[in-house]
């Protein structure tokens, strides 16, 4: 049983790195440098910037992101399992009416300034990571008791407001955020609300493994941050 989920998680990544690369090279119809707010930072990871970059993608032209990214999704469920390109079949709880009322909202929403990565944030989703990967366990509370707050205030001080995201599995950038913007079974779409949150100027991206769902990414967004 070891040595088969080790083959798997082996599959999984090698599915991870070949679906982002072609992903990429086709990503043709957005080419403003200034979306890749994270282009030059040394301290984040290639697919960390990617999501940096696919978050600036959607708040500058969020009805471009839908109509691009989001509905040619739609064919792709089957009842209640959507089967995302490259991925396992996953099974959702409201079926395709969550991805059409995301498209229908993303059309409606005006474009919003485009967000810059700080460290302090980095740090922070990053502590997070660290722990959920040993201990397996998700949610935004950490084994310390520590929640959002504790863990951004730990490198810097914010403010007007902060929140956390957080994606378990997700083979490419574009799909971590997809499924959160998505936010299938969240009654208020929390997810969806950070990423459109006009207030959100910085954020900090950190990725890495997870026992149950090979990967994870955490997004702890903040007003203004002034690293310590």
């Amino acid at each position: 049983m070891a040595k088969e989920k080790t083959f798997l998680l082996v599959v999984l990544f090698l599915l991870h790195f070949l679906l982002w690369g072609s992903e990429t090279e086709n990503d043709s119809g957005w080419k403003d440098a200034k979306l890749n707010t994270a282009s030059s930072i040394n301290f984040l990871s290639t697919f960390e910037k990617e999501i940096i970059l696919e978050i600036n993608k959607l708040r500058s032209n969020p009805a471009k992101y839908a109509n691009d990214y989001i509905l040619p999704l739609q064919n792709k469920y089957k009842k209640k399992y959507l089967h995302y390109p490259g991925d396992f079949p996953l099974i959702t709880k409201e079926g395709v009416k969550a991805l059409n009322e995301c498209v229908s909202e993303l059309r409606k929403q005006k474009p919003l300034p485009i967000i810059y990565p700080v460290k302090g944030l980095c740090q922070a989703a990053a502590d997070h990571v660290k722990d959920q990967s040993r201990s397996g366990k998700t949610g935004h509370v950490g084994r310390d008791r520590s929640k959002v707050r504790d863990r951004i205030e730990r490198y810097g001080e914010w403010e007007t407001r902060i929140a956390e995201n957080i994606a378990y599995g997700g083979i490419t950038p574009q799909q971590v955020v997809i499924y959160l913007l998505i936010d299938d079974g969240i009654h208020d779409r929390g997810h969806r609300k950070n990423f459109l949150h006009p207030d959100f100027k910085t954020v900090g991206v950190a990725t890495g493994g997870h026992p149950h769902y090979v990967t994870m990414c955490v997004m702890d967004f903040a007003g203004l941050f002034r690293s310590f």
